[in-house]
This record gives structure tokens, C-alpha cells and sequence, in this order.
């Protein structure tokens, strides 16, 4: 386990308790050391400037008890934003119907970068999507990276969910 889902499994009890759930930890940086914490709201209302920093209070002070670096870093926390990384398996069931950029680990059919639309997640774990009007499915430990992608669609499918919830 890397020092990134170290830090993943300690703090996501405590966001939890808060109402959050962890989406990404991250650490960059070669001289500059940053731990990037990607979070989001348990009932996917939109994130504040207040729920980061509450976010970021709670994982400095988890951290400062396990000072888990021998350096200095930066501590970042955002939301995941309408493109969001598309990390675990049941954010593509949870996306289906929504444009995304796949990027496999290895080539079909001569190609390993995939505009898509998302169909879910079948129970073995594959991916489901459409390809240039052919459905096709992946197993979800071939991709090596994807997001959605920043459409009128999908603006509009946000905005009318926190319309919903207001």
C-alpha cells in the first residue's frame, strides 16, 4: 500500500462521520510537495468553499497526529468538478448516459483512448459503453485513466439535480 491510500484509509472514516466521501489523494510535487484530497458530498449536493475547508481542517489535524511525511507539503482539497476522474468501478454505473474520455492500458482494435458514452458496469466488473455506435465492454482493471466529459448535457443534468434539491 502507497503512502496516498495510506492516508485514504485514515481519513476516510472521519469524512465519512462528516458527510463526505474521499474520490482521490494525491501527492505531487518534486522540491514542493502537495497532498491533493479530492472530496465530495455523501448527498452529491454541490461542494462549498466551506465544506473544503472544513474537509481541510479535519485532515490536518489527522495528520498532524500521524505526521505521516518526512517533509513539508502543501495540503489541497477540492471537489471532483463536473469533468470528474472516473476512479472506481461504481462511478460508471452511477455516469451511465454521460460522454467520457477512457484510456486503456493496453490497445483494441488498435486504439487505447475512447470517446465514449457510458452504458454502467456489467456484475463482472466491465465496463459498458458506446463507440462509434458499437457497444463494447471492458473489464474495469484495463483502464488506466477516465473522466467525464464537460458537455451542455451533462451542465444541464446538474443543474437540474440541484434544482431537485433545493
Amino acid at each position: 500500500m502507497n503512502i496516498c491510500e495510506q492516508i485514504e484509509r485514515e481519513i476516510t472514516p472521519a469524512l465519512k462521520d462528516m458527510g463526505y466521501e474521499v474520490v482521490r489523494v494525491v501527492l505531487n510535487g518534486t522540491e514542493t510537495k502537495v497532498l491533493q484530497v479530492m472530496a465530495e458530498r455523501s448527498d452529491r449536493i454541490d461542494m462549498t468553499v466551506d465544506d473544503c475547508a472544513d474537509i481541510s481542517r479535519t485532515i490536518s489535524a489527522l495528520l498532524d497526529v500521524s505526521d505521516p511525511f518526512p517533509f513539508r507539503y502543501t495540503l489541497e482539497v477540492s471537489s471532483p468538478g463536473l469533468d470528474r476522474p472516473l476512479l472506481k468501478p461504481a462511478d460508471y454505473a452511477r455516469f451511465a448516459g454521460d460522454e467520457a474520455k477512457i484510456e486503456l492500458n493496453h490497445e483494441i482494435d488498435g486504439r487505447k483512448r475512447f470517446k465514449c458514452r457510458l452504458r454502467g458496469l456489467t456484475d463482472k466488473q466491465e465496463v459498458l459503453f458506446d463507440f462509434e455506435g458499437k457497444e463494447m465492454s471492458v473489464p474495469f482493471s484495463d483502464i488506466a485513466k477516465a473522466k467525464l466529459i464537460l458537455t451542455d448535457e451533462l451542465i444541464q443534468k446538474h443543474q437540474n439535480k440541484n434544482e431537485r434539491k433545493k
